[in-house]
């Protein structure tokens, strides 16, 4: 059964030893590959969890996603402080389009550059744990950097440096909760981590109302990442290195084991996690990489990681976002209470996440998945047809149909927080092989950043040359076929170990 045992150096009690029934049992299908509890055992319901050992080990790589988060929210208000002469205390406040484009985008210059390092080489080479110290390192330094920032240069040089925290911190941090959370919450948890992102967001948007009007107000906005980015590093030099990567290092099993009993905590039953650690001494510990990474053993993982993060960009998120405000005023808004609504988008997506944690577990990755990208194509096609109608002139209709807009932006925004929002990345943190984990969630994050990109930098023109009703309707299709994607490729993964998930699709 253990045919790595020797080699790994951990032999497990024989009265513990599972069989591979025992290994298969999914309890009626609502715990995939839990043990039950045998006379004796260690102890503890079956699916105990230990919430503050697995507390800890989900709370310090979470806060590398809020600050994420916080640099969504500040980016507009920082910017707005730096370009306002009497609140930016500099001499080089009057930016052009391209030096503010500059201040924007550098941060997800160095995102890109830092997942594509950790793909090549830097995640497989130190481990999550020890990335997100890197990643913490980043966001501390980048933050101090733009809060004194003397010149636009500098300014500059601080956002490509936290960009490098981002990078690091959303390759490594879906990767370490998913290797440490027990299986029956490591939705809830990784769907958690997108949850603190918007939480961020949300402290942002706050950040940045408190220092409105304040004299350099954008640098104490820019530099208060410094604290919660000691905090991320002083918790996780607390935590331990993921047990999987360990034994993929060729560390001792019996380290492993005292890494895995510390994530799972006292209260955790011992039978489950005697077989957890007997399935990941059994499997493969090959270190594999990019070069890896289009095995055929490993395309459906792959297609299925890098489809699900590249749909969560190109089926309208971002221009839903992008037309929110003028989608208000033209229900009859003020035009001042263009913050107004950030913020009550904000909250709603909060809100929204909130109940995709709480039943991701229960109700499973694919009808969230199924249920939100089928609900956000059916509002896309309203904006689209709102759009067209409105445009055309229909004075009659236009109140119903700004107000139709108005429900079908709260229906797309909510649809998307219970489905791409955070099972996407709930996907790419326990979908691919252990192998090539680090490379393939390298790229997938990779990917993400990039499609962002080039749909944020392309999304005016589809405007320009589509109207705002073309544009919606494109971005309808593509939802379409991501539903078509999501509906022929996508296992459901509650409840299952890392190394079922990895059998199952092999």
């Amino acid at each position: 059964m253990l045919r790595h045992g020797h080699r790994y150096g951990y032999q497990p009690r024989s009265s513990m030893e599972p069989n591979d029934s025992e290994l298969d049992e999914s309890d009626s299908g609502d715990r995939v590959g839990l043990l039950q509890p045998r006379p004796g055992g260690g102890g503890g319901r079956p699916d105990q969890v230990d919430w503050r050992a697995t507390g800890l080990a989900f709370l310090f790589p979470a806060i590398g996603g809020l600050l994420f988060g916080w640099d969504i929210g500040t980016t507009s208000g920082a910017l707005t402080s730096i370009m306002d002469p009497n609140t930016s205390g500099v001499d080089w406040y009057a930016l052009d389009s391209f030096q503010q484009g500059m201040v924007v985008s550098t941060s997800l210059a160095g995102a890109l550059l830092a997942s594509a390092a950790a793909a090549v080489k830097v995640g497989d080479e130190f481990g999550s744990k020890t990335e997100l110290q890197l990643a913490a390192l980043f966001y501390g330094a980048g933050a101090i950097v733009q809060g004194l920032a003397p010149s636009l240069g500098v300014l500059i040089m601080g956002r490509f440096t936290y960009g490098l925290g981002i990078g690091f911190a959303m390759h490594a941090a879906p990767m370490y909760i998913a290797e440490t959370a027990p299986p029956s919450v490591r939705g809830l948890l990784i769907s958690l981590k997108e949850g603190f992102i918007v939480g961020g967001i949300m402290l942002g948007y706050l950040g940045s109302y408190v220092i409105f009007g304040q004299d350099e107000g954008w640098r104490s906005l820019l530099s208060t990442p410094a604290v919660p980015a000691a905090v991320l590093m002083l918790g996780m030099s607390r935590l331990p290195d993921s047990p999987r990567w360990l034994l993929q290092r060729g560390r001792p099993a019996s380290e492993a084991r005292e890494a895995l009993e510390q994530v799972r905590g006292k209260k955790a039953n011992r039978d489950i996690v005697d077989a957890e650690m007997a399935r990941m001494v059994s499997s493969d510990h090959h270190v594999g990489g990019i070069n890896e990474l289009f095995r055929r053993e490993n395309l459906r993982p792959l297609y299925i990681g890098i489809s699900v993060v590249l749909f969560q960009q190109i089926t309208g998120q971002p221009s839903v976002l992008y037309y929110a405000e003028q989608v208000f005023i033209n229900a009859g808004y003020d035009p001042a209470d263009g913050a107004g609504v950030a913020v009550i988008l904000g909250f709603f997506k909060l809100l929204m996440t909130g109940v995709a944690v709480a039943f991701v577990d229960s109700a499973g990755r694919r009808p969230l998945l199924l249920g939100g990208v089928g609900i956000m194509t059916l509002s896309v096609l309203t904006l689209a047809v709102c759009s067209e109608t409105m445009a055309s002139g229909d004075v009659a209709g236009t109140s119903f149909t700004a107000r139709a807009s108005v429900a079908a932006i709260f229906a797309y925004v909510g649809a998307y927080q219970v489905s791409f929002g955070p099972i996407a990345w709930l996907l790419v943190g326990e979908i691919f092989p252990q192998r090539v984990r680090s490379a393939a969630v390298g790229t997938a994050t990779l990917t993400n950043f990039f499609s962002n990109f080039l749909v944020s930098l392309y999304l005016p023109t589809l405007n320009e040359n589509l109207g705002t009703a073309g544009t919606y309707y494109l971005f309808s299709v593509m939802s379409v076929v991501a539903l078509s994607s999501i509906y022929l490729t996508v296992p459901e993964t509650k409840g299952k170990t890392l190394e079922e998930i990895e059998e199952s699709l092999r």
